[in-house]
């Protein structure tokens, strides 16, 4: 403090300092603790804490005096307690490895709470631009439009979502309301029409789009590659690794458990590739596995360097391929998604629930033994399935299995695989052989390397493929809500999508 100098100051700063004893005062008590102590002013001595013949006055000093600390700031004697070991602090005695319950409870089960909690414990708003899990959630996922690509898993930064028992996306941390999710969803935030314009350009739209070239093809039974006992994806694939244009394919094959249930594999040998060929009818969610250190035991080289192709359905080529439009770098699977350089789509006009079709649909209502069924063929609109020996043992018009039909199917408009780099599909080709339309440089790399060992002509029925595509866009003008326009932005707002199909505004703020 800077003072003028006068004689009150000066008598001021003379003044002891309240609390603490002057040095060699006789007044100086042994504990040191002025009146703040409550002791009366008197130590157990009888000598007076007070100065003179007037008590000191209480004055307040920020706290009192540290107890065990003696007038001359030594420290008293001190008693530790040693602490139990192996023990937590839990006065039920309940065992240090388990949770602490209360008392009289075998089991607590905590609740989560809501995203209404946020509202509760601040008045912050949030910003307009903030779309949670919980939107696709309430758009897609509860509204069964969910198409069971894995768009939403492999684009969250978080790694909050995972795959449910039921196949279906589910959050399993926290979410942070990135929107990425929602952004890149086919059935979502995703305006799937313009990707294809984006991938493929203007022509891209029309038809079956402005492919480069097309052939019905078909493995060259006397071919000297390992590709003859598959199809045409098989020597495709079988091709790229032998030739080391790719580490690994990832495609689908049977679950261990449950016949006829496809689940995502990494094929990284042409044997693989040969023991997994065949055709399924459910999702794999497939870009949900495209973590790659799932993987890391089956490639021979660092993650980041490896090389994949990846075979799906339309709607999951849209998705990785807008997902690869942008530079992602905090992305949970960005390692995977780089690693596409081969993306293959399979012609198809929808795809099934596996317990609606398989559990239901075949085995309970029709009486067919699964592990009896050696085929399954969806070919001029009929469900076909044939026993291990070939015989036919179910042959009905595809409506007939309508209801396990994965809903959200209706609304795709892309039976071609407009952002695939080659499509493959029966129809437009005879028995035996297979429709391949080439729409990209990299497709014709992989065709122009397969080729030698297949058996091929120029596609035998180019409107066979363009009617279905036509039919397929009808059906999803109809069953969309929304309007269909590739020149639109690519990215539909939560809040836009709410209005066309009247889900609720900001579930995550209530009880969702």
């Amino acid at each position: 403090m800077v003072t003028d100098g006068n004689e009150s100051d000066a008598a001021e700063c003379d003044r002891p300092m309240p609390g603490v004893p002057d040095v060699g005062s006789d007044d100086a008590d042994e504990c040191g603790c002025e009146s703040s102590c409550g002791c009366g002013g008197r130590s157990e001595g009888g000598h007076s804490h007070s100065r003179g013949s007037e008590p000191s006055p209480v004055v307040p000093d920020g706290g009192a005096d540290p107890a065990n600390v003696d007038a001359n700031g030594q420290l008293r004697d001190v008693e530790f307690t040693v602490p139990a070991e192996e023990r937590s602090q839990d006065v039920y005695e309940t065992p240090p490895d388990q949770r602490v319950q209360r008392p009289g409870e075998e089991e607590l089960v905590l609740d989560t709470p809501s995203y209404e909690i946020r509202r509760e414990m601040n008045d912050i708003e949030t910003p307009d631009d903030k779309t949670w899990f919980m939107e696709l959630d309430e758009g897609v996922i509860d509204a069964d439009r969910c198409i069971q690509c894995g768009t939403c898993v492999a684009s969250c930064p978080s790694d909050s979502i995972g795959i449910g028992e039921d196949g279906l996306p589910e959050l399993v941390k926290m979410c942070t309301g990135c929107s990425m999710c929602w952004d890149f969803c086919p059935r979502g935030g995703l305006r799937y029409e313009r990707q294809w314009k984006i991938t493929g350009g203007d022509d891209n739209v029309k038809g079956a789009g402005d492919p480069i070239t097309e052939f019905s093809a078909k493995v060259d039974q006397d071919g000297s590659g390992n590709a003859q006992d598959g199809g045409l994806v098989t020597a495709v694939l079988c091709t790229l690794i032998e030739e080391d244009e790719i580490d690994g394919a990832l495609i689908a094959t049977e679950s261990d458990d449950e016949p006829w249930k496809a689940e995502s594999f990494l094929a990284t040998t042409p044997e693989e590739c040969i023991d997994n060929a065949g055709s399924f009818y459910n999702q794999t969610m497939a870009l949900g596995n495209l973590d790659l250190k799932r993987w890391e035991h089956k490639l021979d080289i660092p993650i980041e360097e490896a090389s994949l192709a990846l075979v799906g359905t339309p709607c999951e080529i849209e998705g990785v391929r807008a997902l690869q439009d942008f530079e992602w770098d905090y992305a949970s699977q960005e390692e995977g998604i780089r690693a596409i350089d081969y993306r293959i789509a399979l012609m198809c006009t929808k795809n099934f629930n596996y317990q609606k079709l398989m559990g239901e649909k075949l085995e309970a209502e029709r009486g067919i033994d699964l592990d009896n069924v050696g085929k399954l063929d969806v070919l001029d609109g009929r469900m076909m399935a044939y026993d291990h020996k070939g015989e036919l043992i179910v042959d009905e018009d595809i409506e007939e299995f309508h209801d396990a039909a994965l809903k959200g199917c209706d609304e795709c408009a892309d039976f071609t695989g407009y952002c695939a780099d080659l499509t493959v599909g029966s129809v437009g080709s005879s028995d035996e052989y297979s429709s391949v339309i080439v729409r990209t440089e990299q497709g014709l790399d992989a065709w122009n390397l397969t080729k030698d060992n297949l058996k091929y002509h120029d596609l035998e029925d180019r409107s066979a493929v363009g009617g279905l595509q036509s039919w397929d866009k009808k059906k999803a003008f109809d069953s969309l809500q929304r309007p269909f326009d590739p020149d639109a932005p690519r990215f539909i707002d939560y809040t836009n999508h709410a209005e066309n199909y009247g889900t609720e505004v900001n579930p995550h703020e209530a009880e969702h």
